[in-house]
């Protein structure tokens, strides 16, 4: 008896949205799928991993935050991801896609640990990764988050795949008594696609990067207002692209 995601809801887990259906979500999954990608990447992927894609085969999550006992550079506490890779070969983000794992590892210079399963809402800063450096390429790999802005820093998620997806948290789980999020005091800056941002309605600089200064009173007294315009117009589910890596950051 199959015993993988046993009483699971995957009825709510995917976010449904047509920039996820045009970007994330794949084909129905199939074995070939399958063989192709573990062929490709060098690494068995896990049979919860599967089990999730044979109910969606890829796409962004409704609960987007997973709890780490060490600090990050996106929050004290906590992680979060955009969308999760399916198998679809078609599809860029995907695991085999053209920013599938194998990208992060050949351009960002990501670590060869394992395979780069989720991106996250930094666009490329940060990324979730299988890790088999312990179980070696066919066994059950751990769930760590690598970090490109601490000098890729790994920090461990969860023990297994099928942890890491039971133990997402929506953005109400980690806000503060005003309504921000624990981590909007702490962003800096932060780059989006101003052509993305122009389709959203999102106003930004025409070089893409939204700053905060230390001394902005209007952004000081308005957590609120950063956290909730971040959320909507970048580090929300509205996926921006990547910018080449090397690009100035402030």
């Amino acid at each position: 008896m199959n015993n993988i995601f046993k009483d699971f809801d995957f009825t709510q887990f995917w976010e449904s949205s047509d920039y996820a259906n045009q970007n994330y979500v794949g084909e129905i999954f199939t074995e070939e799928q399958r063989a192709n990608v573990e062929e490709d990447l060098g690494y068995r992927l896990p049979e919860s991993y599967i089990e999730l894609m044979k109910h969606q085969n890829g796409g962004l999550p409704k609960c987007t935050n997973h709890r780490t006992n060490e600090p990050t550079s996106w929050s004290e506490d906590h992680i979060a991801i955009t969308g999760i890779y399916g198998l679809d070969l078609s599809l860029s983000y995907s695991l085999s896609g053209s920013t599938g794992s194998k990208f992060w590892v050949d351009e960002w210079e990501y670590p060869e640990i394992g395979i780069y399963f989720a991106d996250c809402p930094s666009a490329g800063h940060d990324m979730l990764c299988l890790d088999y450096r312990e179980c070696g390429p066919q066994g059950e790999p751990k769930v760590v988050h690598v970090d490109q802005e601490s000098n890729y820093k790994i920090t461990p998620v969860a023990e297994t795949f099928e942890a890491f997806i039971r133990g997402l948290e929506d953005d109400k789980a980690f806000e503060t008594d005003d309504g921000t999020e624990s981590n909007d005091a702490n962003v800096v800056s932060a780059w989006v696609d101003p052509n993305f941002a122009k389709k959203m309605g999102i106003e930004v600089p025409g070089d893409g990067w939204i700053k905060r200064k230390p001394d902005d009173a209007e952004i000081t007294t308005k957590k609120k207002t950063l956290g909730q315009k971040f959320k909507e117009g970048f580090f929300g589910r509205k996926k921006t692209s990547y910018h080449p890596p090397g690009s100035e950051q402030v």
